[in-house]
Order: structure tokens, then C-alpha cells, then sequence
């Protein structure tokens, strides 16, 4: 398969942008599997030839990056990617009931997409984010504190097109494809807005900081 013939020309040109940051090459292979799935929802055969060709690497090489991290799917996912942490903590501040009522709630469980392609679901074994458990991410943005009617509410949104806003970050839930552009470190001007660290996250600073004052 030649480049000409996967991406179109102007595709092609942001991916020689990202390859360009890196002192090697071989270093833009994570940012350009999320550009991949930028354009096609997932990571496809395709994008691994392309990926390959550009960075004069095998295609088993890409692969074995593209399937040893989570975040990089060899299948379409919904257009609002739900993640349900259900490690220790988050389970025991209610994760699991959070994951079997919106299984429930959508009719699908782990890994599956719903009918009308809107929503997809995960078990995600952390979110890195236990001061604010339960923690829910979509498209990988914090849902914090999440409960299971709140959870139930939140995916009704995003599927009327009406998604809520995320309790940390931008003012907006952007879609699947739209973040995994931002994660190929391509900006949507949304960097500044919202809650970047709450009080939960910066509590043991606080407390640094006035024993060092002491």
C-alpha cells in the first residue's frame, strides 16, 4: 500500500509534523497511532503500514506498541468512549455498582459498542485519579465522584448529542476522534479552561507547605 493511496495529502503532511519533534523517529510511534485513530476511530491495518513506512520500521513493531497499550484500540469504539475505574479503591467507593448500572442501563458490558455507535464500554483497571473516587473518564476526560444515576445521566447525554461538561479540564466533552487528535499533541485551544488540580489533589501540598513554614 503506498502513502498516496491510505491518507490524503494533508494527513500525510501532519504526520511528517509529528515525526519532525522527535531528535529519532521511531519516538513519534505512540502520537501517530492517536492521530491514526484521529481519523479512523481506531488503529487500522492501514494506519499501521503507513506508520511503518514512515518511520522505516516493521509492521510488527507498530503493532507491538499499538496493542500493548490500552488506550489504542484495534476495533471501532462509540463516539463517547466510557471508562469505569474498578481497581481497589474506585471499587470500593462504588465502582463495580457504577459498572453493572450503566451495563445495564446501555445493554452492552466490557468492550462492546452500543447499536446506535454513541457509546462504548471499558473497565479501567486506573485512572490515577483515587482522591476523587469513583472516577469515570470519557474520552479519556475526569468524571469525578460519580455515583450510579449520575453515570446513567452522563451517557444519556452524550447520546442526545448533549454530552455534560467534565468535572476537571475543558468546558466541553469533545468527541473520541477529537481527543485522540489532542493526544497526538495536536492543540484544540482548550489546554487553560476549567479545573486543573482540585482541592483533594493539592491537599497533601497544603499541608507541605504549612509544615515547611512551621
Amino acid at each position: 500500500m503506498s502513502l498516496t493511496e491510505s491518507f490524503t495529502e494533508i494527513e500525510i503532511a501532519v504526520m511528517d509534523t509529528i515525526i519532525a519533534r522527535y531528535p529519532k523517529s521511531r519516538s513519534a510511534i505512540m502520537p501517530l497511532l492517536h492521530y491514526v485513530q484521529s481519523i479512523d476511530g481506531y488503529v487500522t491495518a492501514r494506519g499501521i503500514e503507513t506508520i511503518a513506512e514512515k518511520l522505516s520500521l516493521s509492521t510488527a513493531e507498530v503493532t507491538a506498541v499499538s496493542t500493548f497499550y490500552t488506550q489504542y484500540k484495534s476495533e471501532p469504539v462509540g463516539e463517547y468512549h466510557v471508562g469505569i475505574c474498578t481497581n481497589t479503591l474506585c471499587a470500593i467507593m462504588g465502582g463495580d455498582a457504577i459498572y453493572d448500572s450503566v451495563s445495564e442501563h446501555l445493554g452492552i458490558k466490557k468492550d462492546q459498542t452500543t447499536s446506535d455507535g454513541k457509546i462504548s464500554l471499558e473497565r479501567i483497571e486506573c485512572n490515577a485519579a483515587c482522591d476523587f473516587a469513583p472516577v469515570v473518564m470519557v474520552n479519556w476526560e475526569f468524571y469525578d465522584n460519580q455515583t450510579p444515576s449520575s453515570v446513567n445521566e452522563l451517557v444519556d447525554s452524550a447520546r442526545n448529542g448533549k454530552p455534560l461538561a467534565p468535572t476537571r479540564g475543558p468546558s466541553k466533552l469533545r468527541t473520541w476522534k477529537e481527543n485522540s487528535a489532542v493526544l497526538a499533541g495536536l492543540s484544540d485551544g482548550l489546554a487553560e479552561e476549567g479545573l486543573q488540580a482540585g482541592g483533594p489533589s493539592l491537599f497533601g501540598l497544603r499541608i507541605a507547605q504549612e509544615q515547611a513554614n512551621t
